[in-house]
């Protein structure tokens, strides 16, 4: 079962995201709500209708009411969640964020003063994780993350085209060999039709996010496009820096090839990269990794890294272990060097998958474009 699909409603439910939407289903004259959802919906001004249909069944989650509607609506079987104003993000969107929500905030502003930043802050006050409200709108805001992903792969951007994961350290520098490796793999993926997915941070994983962005741009506009990113090499000592010179090439370049990017605010000394187009954020980063490799059904390059990517390492290699064949999908290291000596992974993998039908299904390599020949084949 797919990871994304385990945090959506059941098939029998109806998502409505938009007013547009919800008259549309007026229109057609239905007398029942059961199993609406009905998603930060302002529908103030439509009494009437909500009035004239049986709400027994409905869930209305942060939606806006006329006065008096709200109870009537729950006394006639109706299930109300309220607007949570107490905390900085909204629990029920319906849908996935983009790098320019994520560093919304004052015209040259502090990355601190951003929603990225304030919401991060939200979450690791004290006590914060103790407290039933932050629990409950923590989990709302996965549960309705879950499902706007769910939807983007059933979408035009993902629908009949694999994904492919490339993951990798935080740590890799603008101006570098690695850097550069990991906008090649993204670059030669989306351009061999395939959907790049990261976990959506800096280093590789912005690498990757961005050479899927300029997949489509002439080798030397793309060259030129890395060569400006060197001026600010890494988040730190400013994540606001970084971040204005990556919307610099965004903003130059406004209609790249959408890519995936799958961060968490668990981690968050690793700010969100600016060139996924869209951010499927989670406070959960055990759900987060976890939905991240499954929805990679074409494979996944791991690109050097350390922590991070080991865990991904061996999670992938669990979900492939106990799978079933038919959905063994391929891993492939790079880095010979990295991943046999430094942290030695691959001697660990090929014990694991002896024996096993996931044998034939893992690779160690020394460059990108062995890792692109494998998960093409």
């Amino acid at each position: 079962m797919n990871a994304a699909h385990s945090l959506s409603p059941s098939p029998r439910t109806l998502e409505v995201e938009s007013l547009d939407s919800f008259d549309r289903l007026v229109n057609t004259g239905v007398r029942s709500m059961q199993g609406w959802h009905a998603q930060s919906l302002d529908l103030r001004g439509r009494t009437a209708p909500l009035e004239a249909m049986d709400p027994q069944g409905a869930i209305f989650l942060g939606c806006t009411f006329d006065d008096g509607v709200e109870d009537s609506l729950r006394s006639r079987g109706a299930l109300i969640f309220p607007k949570l104003d107490t905390v900085p993000f909204n629990p029920y969107r319906g849908q996935l964020y983009s790098p320019q929500e994520l560093y919304f905030g004052p015209p040259g502003g502090r990355y601190e003063s951003t929603l990225d930043a304030r919401i991060y802050q939200w979450s690791i006050r004290p006590g914060q994780r103790h407290r039933l409200d932050a629990t409950l709108a923590a989990a709302l805001h996965d549960h309705s993350i879950g499902d706007a992903l769910d939807e983007l792969t059933r979408s035009e951007v993902c629908r009949g085209r694999p994904m492919v994961g490339v993951m990798g350290g935080h740590t890799a520098r603008r101006g570098t060999p690695a850097f550069e490796e990991a906008a090649l793999a993204g670059r030669l993926l989306a351009r061999s039709g395939r959907v790049v997915a990261t976990g959506g941070g800096p280093g590789a994983m912005e690498a990757a996010n961005m050479g899927a962005y300029l997949s489509e741009l002439p080798d030397p506009d793309f060259h030129a496009a890395l060569a400006q990113l060197e001026a600010v090499p890494g988040f730190r000592p400013s994540v606001s820096a970084w971040a204005r010179a990556a919307a610099a090439v965004v903003e130059r370049y406004p209609d790249g090839t959408p890519s995936l990017g799958v961060p968490t605010w668990f981690y968050g000394h690793e700010p969100p990269n600016y060139f996924a187009t869209h951010i499927a954020k989670y406070f959960a980063n055990a759900i987060r990794e976890a939905i991240l490799l499954e929805l990679c059904d074409g494979g996944v390059i791991f690109l050097p890294g350390s922590a991070g990517t080991l865990q991904e390492i061996f999670q992938d290699a669990c979900e492939n272990y106990y799978g079933a064949s038919e959905t063994i999908t391929p891993m492939v290291l790079v880095g010979s060097e990295h991943w046999q000596r430094r942290y030695p992974a691959w001697p660990l993998l090929q014990s694991l998958a002896s024996g096993n039908a996931m044998a034939d299904r893992i690779f160690l390599v020394d460059t990108v474009d062995e890792a692109l020949d494998i998960v093409a084949g």
